[in-house]
């Protein structure tokens, strides 16, 4: 049985201390859960409007779903709200969806376009810096950190990171999200027979729906540390709400839909556990 340690890096901002959580284990796989956190350092809440406060956003109880499903899998875990800053966003600023609705490094709206801000307190160009240095980095360092440790293990690593999302959010795209949304940049971030895995397993999963590289590719993360020449190899998983909780307030966890849900959640995280690079 092989067990699994855990550790905290500390950041601090506006006189809030936030821990990066880390489990490490010793498998392959790598799980990043960049936007389950909840935490909004208090001078960061004070500029926010009720839609803010509200993190309808909020990748909701996806730590709890994965939770327990591989023995010796590594996990890294960010408690900061990806309104303050989105870690899964590239630190440049840049857009992932030229052209598309989309949010950014630290959003100024919801999903639903909606402004998160009271008027003139968004934050300006130091201040988005200042999150940057203090809650991007520190989830990133931690993330780099945990891959070269697994990569000097077995000689490659696979970063799966999780996501979930509400299945209708018409500023964003149009119609019903499938239940399971497959990003590789197209294919570029991992070995195709990962890509193929997954798939696989999520196309046996009758009751459910899935995509590859549809209306998320990938973000960031996966595409920043996805180099399968290199041995890193990564890819996103990004899960209709639907599936596993009620998608409006209060986001209830639903135990029956998620206790389906996690079967398939567990063959695909023990299909990646036990794949090796030819």
């Amino acid at each position: 049985m092989e067990l699994a340690s855990t550790r905290c890096t500390n950041v601090c901002l506006g006189g809030n201390l936030m821990q990066i959580e880390t489990s490490r284990g010793t498998s392959p796989l790598v799980l990043g859960l960049p936007h389950t956190g909840t935490n909004i350092p208090t001078d960061c809440l004070a500029r926010m409007n009720e839609t803010g406060r509200a993190m309808a956003d909020t990748d909701w109880h996806i730590h709890n779903l994965y939770d327990g499903l591989l023995e010796g899998v590594t996990t890294v875990r960010t408690p900061i709200h990806r309104y303050v800053i989105d870690v899964n966003r590239d630190p440049s600023g840049a857009s992932l969806y030229p052209g598309q609705n989309t949010t950014g490094l630290c959003p100024l709206t919801d999903f639903d376009g909606q402004s998160i801000y009271l008027e003139g307190q968004e934050p300006d160009a130091v201040e988005i810096e200042r999150r940057r240095v203090a809650f991007h980095a520190p989830y990133h360092a931690a993330l780099e950190a945990e891959l070269d440790r697994i990569k000097a293990i077995h000689g490659f690593a696979i970063l799966y990171d999780c996501h979930s999302i509400r299945s209708q959010i018409a500023y964003l795209f149009d119609g019903t999200l499938p239940d399971f949304n497959i990003g590789t940049n197209l294919g570029t971030t991992c070995a195709p027979a990962l890509e193929e895995a997954v798939t696989s397993i999520c196309f046996k999963a009758a009751e459910y729906t899935l995509i590859n590289n549809g209306r998320f590719k990938g973000g960031w993360t996966t595409r920043h540390y996805g180099k399968p020449s290199e041995g890193f190899h990564a890819i996103q998983m990004e899960l209709a709400q639907s599936t596993y909780m009620i998608e409006s307030a209060p986001w209830a966890y639903v135990d029956e839909r998620a206790e389906n849900l996690r079967v398939t959640l567990k063959s695909i995280l023990e299909t990646l556990s036990v794949w090796r690079p030819t």
